[in-house]
């Protein structure tokens, strides 16, 4: 008997402990459940921890209590300023009603093809208004909450609450963007052509200052140079004017033989003149007397000499040496 007992008791044990497991069940606090009965939920348990129910009879389904995240496919849409834009956005939300979601759309997967035409919707409303500058402007945060209260109003009967909508990217449509890149492209020559045409006119000015500067220098330059030639040809004047007054008749005779030096100067140097010329007349005699004046000139008187012999030749008068020039034909100057 008490074999049988002991056996009869450990059935027990089991069958209470496997009994009081299926009456038991967990709550994660990143979940909700909602307690079925054949079938037909029964209650709605949010908050985590443990809980009962009725074993063999009732089940339970978990839900997400975070946040989720639906990220939606490509649309095009049409701008309020007629411009085409393809638009890539995302959705976050969270399941706030089990009951009311699984009465209404089953599971989380058939939500999610019933969300996405719902965002398409909402995008299409709110972005149809606008342009797309404000797109691209600051406006764009207030854009998103408009685009997910709309999508709310639209998801209230399913249980769903949407936290949050944003445009992941924007592209324009392919037969849009070459010709949108040729028009900036010819906005940036245009651009670029200013900008050389504005750098000419600077290095135009730069030149042209600097030209002017670079005359004025010059010019100062020459007049200071000027200033100081004259200061030395004033000073080589008096120089000169001094040395003439002390001796005229010498400084003649040299300034004669500086010419003749400068004039006579190559191999093959003619020149057509008179012999009796001017420029001749320190080869007519050493004091530069013309010519008619030296053969007018009396005749020196013979020295005399003391006790001379009777048979001394009487000496000829002395003249005063003459040059002898070359006769001279008209020749043709080289």
């Amino acid at each position: 008997m008490s074999h049988r007992l002991l056996i009869a008791l450990a059935v027990a044990v089991v069958a209470g402990f496997f009994i009081l497991s299926s009456a038991l069940f967990t709550v994660h606090q990143t979940q909700q459940a909602l307690v079925l009965q054949f079938g037909n939920p029964v209650r709605v348990v949010t908050e985590p921890g443990l809980n009962m129910k009725v074993p063999f009879i009732q089940q339970v389904e978990y839900y997400e209590r975070r946040v989720l995240d639906f990220d939606a496919g490509s649309v095009e849409l049409v701008l309020g300023d007629q411009k085409r834009l393809v638009v890539d956005a995302f959705t976050r939300y969270r399941i706030t009603d089990p009951l009311r979601f699984r009465q209404s759309v089953g599971s989380e997967a058939s939500f999610r093809g019933r969300l996405e035409p719902i965002t398409f919707s909402a995008l299409r409303s709110v972005l149809g208004e606008v342009s797309l500058f404000t797109i691209l402007s600051d406006e764009r945060t207030r854009l998103m909450n408009r685009i997910r209260d709309e999508a709310n109003a639209s998801l209230q009967q399913f249980g769903v609450q949407v936290v949050d909508v944003r445009i992941k990217r924007a592209d324009l449509p392919a037969e849009n963007s070459q010709a949108i890149f040729l028009r900036m492209q010819t906005e940036r020559e245009r651009e670029a052509r200013e900008l050389r045409a504005q750098g000419a006119e600077i290095a135009q000015r730069i030149r042209a200052r600097a030209d002017r500067e670079r005359r004025v220098l010059i010019a100062e330059a020459a007049r200071e140079s000027e200033q100081i030639r004259g200061r030395g040809d004033s000073v080589a004047i008096g120089t000169f004017a001094e040395a003439f007054g002390k001796d005229a008749d010498f400084f003649a005779f040299y300034r004669s033989m500086q010419a003749y030096r400068n004039a006579l100067a190559g191999d093959a140097t003619s020149y057509v003149l008179q012999p009796d010329s001017e420029f001749f007349r320190y080869f007519n005699s050493f004091e530069g007397l013309p010519a008619d004046a030296v053969a007018a000139a009396p005749a020196a008187a013979p020295p005399v000499v003391a006790d001379a012999p009777a048979d001394a030749a009487e000496a000829p008068p002395a003249t005063p040496p003459v040059a002898e020039l070359p006769a001279t034909t008209p020749q043709t100057a080289q």
